[in-house]
């Protein structure tokens, strides 16, 4: 608040201590505490307001029990049922990317959108009105005990990661994770353990949001390399872009650094596209500070088939140069992809490029084959061995580099 704008509030508050002013004519708006979406749309610029009252029920008007929920029921929001659905889905984190990515790609399959939370409320009761949620919440177990909720899909922040998987897997409820899966060795094991127990009640669905693997155009990658017996050499240039080094995702303990919170897309894409075993890595890095250095680093993957893959992770190049390059070696061919945008055949026989009006990092593709998963009864579309073999790669890159320091 400037100066003037506190001496006038200021002057205004001696008023009505005064009774100078009466606080009703302050008053322009008032709205029911479940309207209060409405209200916070208000205040942010969608109509013109003074002052706004949000009204709480009456003990009359609901009971105890009510009134102490932390969820607001969105009935009436969403009624319609489709026959034959299976994937019954409540979110937990209503973020940037959940709200830009994730729950629009969720929305856009067969999925049922049951519930959503959040830690503040607001966010939550947004998207649950966006995007038509039955409820909204700001209580994450409500979600896990909601029997007719299959699916929960985790956006939160790294470091809830591991324990939301564990509680999902628990209450019998697939799990889609956006990446990573954990943060360390000690979590990853938690996670392995509630999945083999999972097991012996059913078939568990455990998904991590390694949505480049889904992209049309490492889909025609991998259909070329197919034809191809020879180890492959791939190149995979990141420019990652800087970020804070107070930023949370920086923070070990939070975010985990940047190879365990984005460095493992690129592993996962390059353990896709060999379909063969890591069996050896390398890294290195420049710069000064563990949660700085893992920004500007290269490390090298060796597999089973003889392949191998480097990855340059650099967050300090230019924004005007392409964000992701990779480039693909092999039986006197090359493959080059620009930024998911266009796909370039060297030497290939009947392919020369594959060029896309718009750019597809294969997030809605990611989101589709989870939930046909679901309701078809099939595997989940990334096996969990590997989901846990890339984790640990992460893990074995992080070591490394702080045995450089």
């Amino acid at each position: 608040m400037r100066w003037t704008e506190q001496r006038n509030f200021e002057a205004v508050l001696d008023m009505i201590a005064d009774g100078k002013l009466d606080t009703e004519t302050l008053i322009s708006h008032r709205f029911a505490l479940d309207q209060a979406v409405d209200a916070y749309k208000l205040v942010g610029g969608e109509g013109s307001s003074l002052g706004i009252i949000l009204q709480f029920p009456k003990p009359t008007e609901k009971s105890n029990d009510e009134l102490k929920s932390r969820t607001i029921n969105l009935a009436g929001v969403n009624q319609q049922f489709r026959e034959g659905l299976k994937a019954t889905v409540g979110f937990i984190g209503s973020g940037n990317y959940a709200t830009a990515v994730l729950i629009p790609a969720f929305a856009q399959t067969n999925a049922e959108l049951k519930s959503v939370a959040s830690s503040t409320g607001i966010s939550s009761a947004h998207a649950g009105k966006k995007f038509r949620f039955a409820a909204a919440t700001t209580d994450n177990n409500e979600i896990f005990q909601d029997q007719s909720i299959n699916t929960i899909v985790v956006t939160t922040r790294h470091n809830n990661h591991a324990q939301f998987v564990c509680d999902a897997l628990r209450a019998g409820k697939h799990v889609f994770i956006e990446k990573p899966l954990t943060l360390n060795r000690e979590e990853l094991d938690e996670v392995i353990a509630a999945y083999e127990t999972a097991l012996k009640q059913g078939a568990p669905l455990i998904m991590v949001g390694f949505n480049r693997r889904f992209s049309r155009q490492v889909q025609k990658i991998k259909q070329l390399l197919e034809s191809v017996s020879e180890p492959k050499s791939f190149i995979m240039t990141v420019n990652a872009g800087a970020i804070p080094p107070d930023h949370w995702t920086q923070n070990k303990n939070i975010g985990g650094g940047r190879i365990i919170g984005e460095g493992c897309h690129f592993i996962d894409l390059l353990r896709y596209l060999t379909a063969s075993e890591i069996v050896s890595v390398q890294a290195m890095m420049i710069g000064e500070g563990v949660g700085i250095r893992d920004d500007k680093v290269t490390f090298t993957l060796g597999f089973a088939d003889g392949s191998f893959g480097t990855v340059h992770y650099l967050a300090n190049g230019n924004k005007s140069f392409p964000k992701e390059r990779l480039e693909v070696f092999c039986a006197d061919r090359v493959l080059q992809l620009d930024n998911f945008r266009k796909l370039t055949g060297f030497g290939w026989p009947g392919f020369s490029k594959m060029n896309l009006m718009k750019q597809d990092k294969g997030q809605k593709a990611c989101t589709a084959a989870f939930v046909e998963a679901i309701e078809s009864g099939k595997a989940s579309p990334i096996p969990f061995e590997e989901l846990v073999e890339v984790t640990r790669v992460t893990f074995d890159i992080v070591d490394m580099l702080e045995l450089q320091a």
